[in-house]
């Protein structure tokens, strides 16, 4: 017998809980809770055992994300979480070129588009949040300057990374803090037979060393939160070469003001923003 352990937070507040629990957990999946309200249920199987552990992590990501959720536990089954999951994540058609699937869906390729394959039990940034739509469809949008050098700053589960490897048959650098994302990004590198265009490294942020010794990027994403965001500005500035492109999402509609004047400071000029729902996307130029 398993554990689920489980939150209920606002739609801002997901991208801090998703990560919290993927320190602690197996698996971690998704699901609305009210669409209508943007509440979403986070929750993630794991072995019953050490709370502390559980317990740093969601106080970390209240830190984070300014909402303090109560933590919920249930026993559970394996087989019957792992169908939640099936069922919670269909395929997503995103913009014109992508379609993002699970491996457990078993209907044809959607023709013309662009496949990007995740393991359903690993689902974290899986297409169905608004940052991760607004990213894949910016960069559709400026695909066409051919960009040499990419970096996704933050990969989560590599699916930007993925992206921009395929759409632009270019090698991308994946940087993330979290072994776990960096566990995760490889994984799905994999499982799309795209492992050779993708080096994924751990490190913090613009100090990680495969980052320092780069040359500047023509394009990189970065899809974290707005204060991060903020307070980076001027390190992204300094690592994006002359004429560059920036895809900045993680942000509310509100925050967006914020987050576009700190890179704006920088020398950064702004291009498009793309909303999805209550996210925000900017795509920047340098």
């Amino acid at each position: 017998m398993l554990e689920t352990v489980f939150v209920t937070v606002p739609a801002g507040a997901v991208p801090a809980y998703e990560a919290a629990l993927q320190t602690v957990c197996t698996a971690v999946g998704t699901f609305f809770e009210d669409e209508a309200a943007g509440i979403w249920r986070v929750e993630g199987v794991r072995a019953p055992g050490d709370t502390d552990q559980v317990a740093a992590a969601l106080a970390m990501a209240a830190f984070a994300s300014g909402v303090d959720a109560e933590l919920q536990r249930r026993d559970t089954d394996s087989d019957g979480w792992l169908a939640r999951v099936y069922e919670g994540f269909p395929e997503q058609l995103i913009g014109r070129r992508f379609a993002v699937r699970g491996t457990h869906v078993p209907t044809k390729l959607a023709p013309g588009r662009i496949t990007l394959w995740l393991d359903a039990g690993l689902a974290f940034g899986s297409g169905e949040h608004g940052s991760t739509r607004g990213c894949l469809r910016a960069l559709e949008m400026v695909a066409y300057r051919r960009p040499r050098r990419v970096l996704d700053m933050g990969c989560g589960s590599g699916i930007l990374a993925m992206g921009a490897a395929k759409l632009l048959k270019r090698p991308v650098l994946a940087v993330d803090i979290d072994p776990w994302s960096v566990r995760v990004t490889r994984q799905n590198a994999r499982l799309n037979r795209i492992a050779p265009q993708l080096r994924v490294s751990l490190g913090n942020g613009w100090q990680a060393a495969a980052v320092r010794r780069g040359q500047k990027f023509d394009l990189v994403f970065a899809n974290i939160f707005a204060r991060p965001l903020c307070l980076m500005a001027q390190h992204l500035a300094a690592h994006l070469a002359p004429g560059g492109t920036a895809i900045l999402a993680g942000l509310l509609n509100i925050q967006a003001r914020a987050v576009l004047a700190a890179h704006r400071r920088q020398g950064l000029t702004m291009e498009t923003v793309l909303r999805e729902g209550s996210w925000t996307t900017l795509v920047l130029r340098k």
